[in-house]
C-alpha cells in the first residue's frame, strides 16, 4: 500500500479557500451517495481502507469522538481512541515522544487539548497528519461542518452576513478566519471585555471580511442571515456567576431573531445550555439546525481526512 502524503490541519488557513471549498463540496456529494445507508457501511470507494486514526483526548467530547470515528469507519479506515487519564501522555510522557510514538504506529492524529501550543508541538514532530480537534484558541473541523450546513440550507458565502452573540472564544475565531478565506462578513456581540483576539479580527479584515464589533446584540443581529452562539461558562471556568451576568442580554431569542432575516438560521456547536445562551423557543424552532450541523461533522470530518493524505483538492 503506498504511503500517502502529510498535510496537518490545526488552522483553516492550513487549507486555504480552495481546499476547504473542495472539502465542502466532497462532502456534500459524499453525504448524498450514502443517503439511507446504514451509519457503519463504508464508502463504495472506501478511500482510507487499511488506514488508522488516533484520537487523542486531553478534553471530554460527544460529538468531535463520534463524528471522528463514524468518518474513518465510512472512509474504511478505523480508529484508536487514547484519553490522557490512560496513557502516558497523562503521566508525563512529552508530546513530543508521543507523536514520534504514534507517526509509527497510525496513519494520523486528532488531538482535542486545552492548549494550542501542544498541537503545535504535536504537528512539529509527527510524521502523519495531525489534525485539530479543537483547542482554546480554534475550532477549525467544526466550521467546516458549519459552513457546509450553512450551504445546504440556502445559502451562498460570498456576502453572507453571519451574527455572533456571546463570549469571543474559540469557536468564534475559526468563524473569523474562515470569513476571510470565504469572503463573508461576520457582526460580534459580546460583553465588554469578552472580546475575541484582535489577531484573528484582523486576519478576517485582511481577507476582505467586514467584521463589526458591538455590544448591541440587536445591530448584531439586525438583517443577519446566520445567528450563532455557544455555551457562556466552560468546564471549570473561573468566576462563572460573574460571567453569566455579563453574558444575560446577549442571549439569542425570539426577540433577537426578529431582527434578522425572515429565513435566517440559528447554530450552535453544541453541547447548549436552553434558557442560557438560547432560549429553548429559538433552539426548537424552525430556523435552527442544530442537529444538521452536528450531523455534518462526519461527512466534514471525512473531507478535511482525506485533504490531509492528499486525497482531495
Amino acid at each position: 500500500m503506498s504511503a500517502l502524503a502529510t498535510q496537518h490541519f490545526l488552522e483553516l488557513e492550513d487549507a486555504g479557500a480552495d481546499a476547504i471549498a473542495a472539502m465542502i463540496a466532497d462532502a456534500i456529494d459524499r453525504k448524498a451517495a450514502r443517503a439511507d445507508w446504514p451509519k457503519g457501511c463504508a464508502d463504495a470507494d472506501s478511500p482510507l481502507a487499511g488506514r488508522v486514526l488516533a484520537l487523542v483526548f486531553e478534553k471530554n467530547s460527544t460529538r468531535t469522538r463520534v463524528s471522528f470515528d463514524m468518518a474513518m469507519r465510512q472512509l474504511g479506515g478505523s480508529v484508536l481512541i487514547l484519553d490522557a487519564g490512560s496513557s502516558q501522555l497523562g503521566r508525563g510522557e512529552s508530546i513530543a515522544d508521543t507523536a514520534r510514538v504514534l507517526s509509527r504506529m497510525v496513519d494520523a492524529i486528532m488531538l482535542r487539548t486545552d492548549d494550542h501550543a501542544k498541537i503545535v508541538e504535536m504537528a512539529r514532530h509527527a510524521s502523519v497528519p495531525v489534525i485539530n480537534g479543537l483547542t482554546n484558541r480554534s475550532h477549525p473541523c467544526q466550521i467546516v461542518a458549519d459552513l457546509l450546513t450553512v450551504i445546504e440550507h440556502g445559502k451562498t458565502l460570498p456576502g453572507l452576513e453571519l451574527a455572533w452573540f456571546g463570549d469571543g472564544n474559540n469557536v468564534l475565531h475559526s468563524i473569523l478566519e474562515a470569513a476571510g478565506l470565504m469572503k463573508f462578513n461576520v457582526r460580534v456581540a459580546t460583553p465588554a471585555g469578552f472580546e475575541p483576539n484582535a489577531e484573528f479580527v484582523e486576519m478576517a479584515r485582511a481577507g476582505g471580511a467586514r467584521v463589526t464589533l458591538t455590544q448591541d446584540p440587536a445591530e448584531a443581529a439586525r438583517d443577519a442571515d446566520v445567528l450563532v452562539t455557544d455555551t457562556w461558562i466552560s468546564m471549570g471556568q473561573a468566576d462563572a456567576d460573574e460571567k453569566r451576568v455579563a453574558m444575560e442580554p446577549f442571549q439569542v431569542n425570539a426577540a433577537l431573531m426578529t431582527e434578522a432575516k425572515p429565513d435566517a438560521l440559528f447554530l450552535h456547536c453544541l453541547p447548549a445550555h436552553v434558557g442560557e445562551e438560547v432560549s429553548e423557543e429559538v433552539f426548537e424552532s424552525s430556523h435552527s439546525v442544530v442537529f444538521h450541523e452536528a450531523e455534518n461533522r462526519i461527512h466534514a470530518q471525512k473531507s478535511i481526512l482525506l485533504w490531509c493524505f492528499g486525497l482531495l483538492g
